[in-house]
């Protein structure tokens, strides 16, 4: 079964084209990983938002031990406002069901 993340980072004010440039470094290299889905970043007011589905949690603990990601990690610890939270979801789907769930 698939397995949604979305993480949440905060950047400092002045901080925040330093944390846009470092996630869009790590996209490319986490697009290649085995198992990713979807990786899709968001962004409003200083805040990023990154979107993932994995094909499995093998491929999500794989991804979350990979160089892409210590390296991202490595490089906004200290601009971020605050620890990033990261959160594994479940679907809930109602009403029709290829609205109401990520797909590959």
């Amino acid at each position: 079964m698939p397995i949604v993340v979305v993480a949440t980072m905060k950047a400092k004010p002045e901080s925040v084209d330093a944390v846009r440039d470092a996630c869009k470094q790590a996209i490319e290299a986490v697009h290649s990983e085995p198992g990713c889905d979807l990786y899709a970043l968001h962004e409003a007011d200083g805040t990023f938002v990154f979107v993932e589905q994995w094909t499995d949690a093998d491929a999500l603990t794989a991804h979350s031990q990979a160089p892409a990601v210590a390296t991202l990690f490595g490089t906004v610890g200290e601009l971020l406002d605050g620890a990033p939270d990261i959160k594994m979801l479940q679907p809930v789907v109602g009403g029709d069901p290829a609205k109401g769930a990520l797909r590959p």
